[in-house]
């Protein structure tokens, strides 16, 4: 394991502080280590996603949807938001 040395704002220390307090994690560095792993999983989610939308654009015309496949679009997104955090 690395170790790294980070210097942050008293007032985002007291965050990190408060995340432990309040036994979500172990210990700041475990907290900081979530919102790395976290950004990570949103920098490879957003790739996929402008990928996907490439993939449309250079797919030709779109066509029309019908209401069933609508449904089904949105319940695999809320289905793949489960348990995420989604607030900016």
């Amino acid at each position: 394991m690395t170790t790294l040395k980070v210097s942050i704002p008293d007032d985002l220390m007291k965050l990190v502080e408060a995340q432990v307090a309040e036994g979500r994690y172990g210990s700041p560095d475990e907290y900081l280590g979530e919102l790395v792993r976290r950004d990570d999983r949103k920098r490879q989610a957003k790739r996929a996603l402008e990928d996907k939308l490439q993939e449309a654009l250079d797919g030709g015309p779109a066509e029309l949807m019908t209401r069933e496949e609508w449904d089904s679009m949105r319940q695999e997104a809320l289905d793949g938001l489960a348990g995420e955090d989604i607030r900016p």
